[in-house]
């Protein structure tokens, strides 16, 4: 993307209420991410990440506040939520690729049928971000050939190669083996280091500390506190924020 207006917010979130039936899930969030920033959502099962990153995609509908995409406002009634999605990435922890197509069809299929390229020029871009991530050789195998860890790659690089505005992993490691974390996370670094904007939910705190530039504790559908990573983790103010960053440290 061209002349990127680094100060102003690639997307922003005012108010954000979700309830499923009497329960409250999302209870007013606000959020504001900028271009090639990683913004960190934690908290507990239950807290409201996944919800928040389902109601940015627009799979969940907002039973209040607004939602804009730059200058667009996504949460409009009359917006076209098929095209918004084709400017949002959305990777879940279950991998979610098309077991009857090879790692190269399931890259290139957005691509051709959605954004209309060509198959030389779908490939072609598979073939690269395959190549970026070591898994080249593995173009013409299926999902059921791969590691856990290969195929979350391969789910992430399928949202970014559509090239969006801005890319939503909601626990992208949960579902992995622990020796395979570290290949998925490698992966975030190194499209935090390209520019990528980035919005995660994770239990990483570690990888959290170290990469986001932004984190966000979510507790019962409300932000507890929020800042700066490095000092969000080294001095964190709320007793809450305290307790749960102590719970998953082991102290």
């Amino acid at each position: 993307m061209t002349d990127i207006d680094w100060s102003k917010p690639r997307l922003r979130a005012t108010g954000i209420r979700k309830n499923y039936d009497e329960r409250v899930v999302l209870g007013g969030v606000d959020l504001e991410v900028y271009p090639g920033q990683i913004v960190a959502l934690i908290g507990s099962s239950g807290s409201g990440k996944s919800t928040l990153l389902r109601c940015l995609n627009l799979i969940e509908q907002i039973d209040d506040g607004q939602i804009w995409l730059e200058d667009q406002d996504i949460s409009a009634p009359e917006v076209d939520q098929d095209l918004v999605r084709q400017e949002i990435g959305l990777v879940f922890q279950s991998f979610n690729l098309f077991a009857h197509l090879s790692i190269l069809d399931n890259i290139t299929l957005a691509l051709r049928h959605v954004q209309g390229k060509s198959k030389e020029e779908a490939e072609s871009i598979a073939l690269r971000w395959l190549d970026r991530i070591g898994l080249a050789d593995k173009s013409h195998s299926y999902p059921d050939k791969l590691s856990g860890g290969q195929q979350q790659r391969t789910a992430i690089v399928r949202a970014v190669a559509l090239n969006p505005k801005l890319l939503l992993l909601d626990e992208v490691t949960s579902a992995l083996d622990p020796e395979l974390v570290g290949e998925v996370l490698e992966l975030i670094r190194d499209l935090k280091q390209s520019g990528t904007t980035i919005v995660m939910a994770t239990h990483e705190l570690s990888f959290a500390r170290d990469v986001a530039d932004w984190v966000i504790f979510l507790d019962k559908g409300v932000i507890a506190e929020e800042g700066e990573a490095v000092e969000f983790f080294r001095n964190p103010r709320e007793a809450r924020t305290k307790e749960f960053l102590a719970r998953l440290s082991g102290r």
